[in-house]
């Protein structure tokens, strides 16, 4: 019953920050846009491309963790994915001549980072939530994105600026959807 009433206030909690999940999708596609558009980008654009989709996300899941007093694990969660985009945003921004291979080894933590939480937050809001297997998704994705550059790191940049539009696209996306489904679900737990 506890349990269950945690899973609850963890629903209503992102229900009302529905918004930032939203933007965060917002931020992902416009990315992820960019960089399948404009394929002659230099290192340094997209660093800074990266790192205001970094920063800008981090800041967004900080504010969505803040915003309940960190009452509980899941705004925690939230604090500490928030301040890890933060710090690699930043880092990104004051060291925009980095090299390649640790940009992208930069990149690749913070997605399976990313994809990790987002696993973790949906096990707390399955039994609460409808759909959260658009988290799920989600996480894998980052997580899956992040396993591949790992992998493969010395593809050619234009393969990894492709890849990282497509994650973003797809990531922005599924965070579209469920910001929508929370919203949705937040409004019909009002009216009861």
């Amino acid at each position: 019953m506890t349990q269950n009433l945690e899973h609850l206030r963890i629903g209503k909690r992102l229900a009302r920050n529905w918004w930032t999940l939203a933007l965060r999708g917002i931020l992902a596609i416009v990315f992820g846009l960019v960089g399948l558009f404009w394929p002659g980008i230099t290192l340094t654009a997209l660093v800074f491309m990266f790192a205001a989709f970094a920063l800008g996300g981090g800041i967004l899941l900080a504010i969505a963790g803040f915003k309940d007093h960190l009452t509980n694990i899941h705004g925690w969660l939230l604090v500490i994915e928030g301040a890890i985009g933060v710090a690699v945003g930043v880092m990104a921004f004051i060291w925009p001549g980095i090299t390649a291979l640790i940009l992208l080894y930069l990149i690749a933590a913070w997605a399976i980072i990313t994809g990790i939480f987002e696993m973790i937050a949906a096990n707390h809001l399955r039994q609460e939530i409808g759909n959260e297997w658009l988290l799920i998704a989600a996480g894998i994705t980052s997580l899956v994105f992040g396993l591949l550059l790992i992998i493969w790191p010395l593809a050619g940049a234009l393969a990894i600026l492709w890849i990282m539009a497509a994650y973003a696209i797809v990531f922005g996306i599924l965070m579209l959807l469920l910001a929508l489904r929370l919203r949705k679900w937040g409004e019909e737990r009002r009216l009861l």
